[in-house]
């Protein structure tokens, strides 16, 4: 056995241990004694409760106790619950990147099984009482017990590690589909996990049959430890269901194969060695799978997936917090009023986020009533169906629509702090508007733009006060992708910046400082991929060879379906744009500009329910006689990739490497398991053969 604590002094000595004290009360109803085992890191909950080598070891001491207790018969149940508002979020992941090798990572494995496997093992009924947020290795405890109640307060319960590019190895794959069936425990341990890390809450952790009964918040372990008495006495008895564990299962497995395949493609080996577990799990076997989980973490611990997603996980959890090269907040100015310029539905849905995110409000002017009212109608209507959702209380829905108001005067926006335009992506007339706008805002009121390409430096240069201008570069679905990307023009001035970034921050969104150089970060990427993948198509590779070349990286979309989402006119501007910029390296396809002329939305169609090119546009397209291998074209985008990132490094258009993998991650969805994209780049070896050098140091995002 490990000496956990030998190992935690040796590879782990700056971890914020858990401690696990017990103690036995007396149950109600005459019940008798229970010991009751509280996890806590000492600190608040800003400080989750994890699980590394020496908090296992303090675990293992605990459970000497409660043994005893149980073996004397002083006590007749046992149970574990956590701290105010968590219950356990799992291993403690900054741990992950300080293991030296496979014995290490098998060891701490084997220590959770262990530790874990002794409540299992207890004389006595055990409980998990979930008081508050549940995670990994906090969800895995819990299903050691016999039984568990939950509280309807929590706000998150999942298993997140195959997000993460690990698998649930204290007992998720093996002990979750024997207790709630492999159908549902897939949508946990693979779907949910693969979409963004989806969270259930407490009621709906039930529903799946994770917890045996629902409590209210107030007077939870309370209530919890009147169930657990009425439980022992008899009182109550939860029966469990059973499986088909044949040609059920077999299905189940299939469908989570499907959504592997459909998330990741085969780029990340972790939901496809969770599936292989679960398969395992049915046939009740809980060594073996306990055996078969604790290989998967080792080997995927090791693994550079994991590292990278690990990489990812960080960007978001600390580098989105903490904008690099952002101006001191102090320097940020209140924003009491907001003016949208624009009212279609980009501009609808900036009004709508920062009514609801600022609470202030919010005027939107356009050239005509018709479209004002449209806008103003766009908002409320977006209101009231949160509210039919439930998401919104009817007093919350009516103060939002109160603060939404539209104009066709600039002149209301004479007291805004913040105006953002949102129209025509057209220089001369965002010039226009801003002029205007000018005209009537005071001295200091910050002046936006949402251009996605465009120079605000040339947007700001005939204003009187250029040094007001921001970029605030949103993306597509405004409610849903969290990146923004404030641009500094060469006049903005810190003030105006830092009032941005606090907007940003208040609007809950993912804030990156970008230089202003043509389409930013996101879009140059992607038009340089797009572009180079489209170059391809026009040379004589076939569309289905050229949109499947990518599908090994597992990005959350193939190049032929973003262009759709994108629109090939938006497409076709902002590659012209870039060719404008740098023609060497940025072209304008041919064929592209031809769907764009014949009024065409894709290279797509869906008529059969999946995507197939459109024979219609295939009879449009003139194409060369040069193809390409999917192979091929996957090279040659991504040699293009590597090479744009690193002149867009060295340009300075953001401050480091891991702002370009936070935009791609937060701004085009992909994946953690390629950490963004540098490490990507650096472990397949193209960032080295394209320009000679890595983009982060090895052991940054790499085993």
């Amino acid at each position: 056995m490990t000496d956990l604590k030998q190992l935690a002094a040796e590879i782990f000595p700056d971890e914020l241990v858990t401690h696990f004290p017990v103690q036995v009360l007396d149950l109600p109803y005459g019940a008798g004694k229970f010991a009751l085992i509280t996890m806590d890191n000492g600190f608040d909950h800003t400080k989750p409760t994890t699980f590394g080598p020496g908090g296992l070891a303090e675990l293992g001491e605990a459970l000497d106790q409660v043994e005893a207790l149980a073996a004397a018969g002083t006590i007749v149940a046992a149970g574990v619950t956590g701290k105010p508002f968590i219950f356990a979020v799992g291993a403690d992941l900054k741990g992950v990147g300080v293991i030296q090798n496979r014995d290490q990572a098998l060891a701490i494995g084997r220590a959770g099984h262990d530790a874990f496997s002794r409540l299992r093992g207890l004389p006595v009924p055990t409980f998990a009482f979930y008081n508050g947020a549940a995670m990994g290795g906090g969800v895995e405890i819990g299903l050691a017990c016999t039984y568990r109640t939950i509280s309807s307060a929590v706000p998150a319960l999942s298993l997140p590690e195959c997000f993460l590019g690990l698998v649930p190895g204290w007992g998720g794959c093996t002990l979750l589909p024997n207790l709630i069936g492999p159908d549902k425990a897939i949508t946990v341990v693979i779907e949910n996990a693969l979409n963004q890390n989806k969270q259930l809450n407490g009621p709906k952790a039930f529903e799946l049959g994770i917890a045996d009964v629902l409590l209210e918040p107030a007077d939870f372990i309370t209530e919890s430890l009147r169930w657990a008495a009425k439980v022992v006495q008899g009182e109550i008895v939860v029966e469990r269901a059973d499986f088909d564990r044949g040609e059920g299962w077999d299905k189940a497995i299939e469908t989570g194969r499907f959504i592997a395949d459909m998330k990741v493609a085969g780029a990340s080996p972790a939901p496809y060695r969770a599936l292989d577990i679960i398969d395992a799990a049915r046939s009740g076997d809980v060594d073996a799978g306990f055996a078969l989980e604790d290989d998967a973490l080792a080997d995927l611990i090791m693994g550079d997936e994991l590292r990278a997603g690990l990489y990812a996980f960080d960007l978001i959890q600390k580098r989105a917090k903490r904008p690099a090269g952002a101006p001191d907040r102090s320097l940020a100015r209140p924003v009491t009023k907001v003016g949208v310029v624009g009212a279609g539905l980009m501009a609808s849905q900036l009004a709508l986020l920062f009514a609801r995110r600022l609470g202030v409000p919010v005027v939107m002017t356009d050239i005509d009533q018709e479209r004002v009212d449209k806008g103003v109608g766009y908002v409320h209507g977006e209101i009231d169906k949160l509210l039919a959702k439930k998401r919104l209380s009817p007093d919350a829905a009516n103060r939002y629509k109160a603060l939404v108001t539209g104009s066709l005067t600039k002149d209301a926006f004479a007291d805004a702090d913040f105006v953002i335009e949102a129209v025509f992506e057209e220089m001369s007339v965002k010039q226009q508007v801003f002029a205007e706008v000018e005209a009537v805002v005071s001295a200091e009121c910050v002046l936006a733009t949402n251009t996605s390409s465009l120079s605000i430096t040339e947007m700001a240069s005939k204003l009187a006060h250029p040094e007001r201008v921001v970029g605030f570069h949103f993306f597509n679905p405004v409610a849903v992708l969290p990146l923004l990307e404030v641009v500094r023009a060469e006049q903005t001035d810190d003030a105006s910046l830092a009032t941005a970034f606090g907007v940003a921050k208040q609007l809950r969104k993912t804030a990156v400082l970008v230089k202003d150089a043509p389409a930013f970060v996101v879009n140059r990427i992607l038009t340089r991929f797009l572009g180079e993948v489209l170059a391809a198509v026009d040379e004589g590779t076939p569309i289905e060879v050229a949109d499947k070349a990518l599908a090994p990286l597992g990005l959350p979309m193939s190049p032929m379906v973003l262009l759709e989402l994108v629109g090939p006119a938006v497409a076709a501007h902002v590659a012209h744009t870039l060719h404008d910029a740098f023609p060497d390296r940025f072209g304008v396809s041919a064929n592209l500009e031809t769907i764009v002329k014949a009024g065409k939305r894709s290279f797509l169609t869906w008529a059969s329910g999946a995507p197939e090119v459109d024979p219609e546009v295939a009879a449009l397209m003139t194409v060369g006689d040069t193809p390409s291998t999917a192979e091929q074209v996957r090279e040659r985008a991504l040699a293009a990739l590597a090479v744009e990132i690193r002149l867009m490094l060295d340009e300075g258009v953001v401050q480091a490497a891991q702002d370009i993998d936070l935009c791609m991650i937060t701004g085009a969805g992909w994946p953690f398991h390629l950490g963004g994209i540098t490490p990507y780049l650096d472990r397949s070896g193209v960032s080295e053969q394209a320009t000679g050098q890595r983009f982060l140091e090895k052991g940054v995002a790499s085993v």
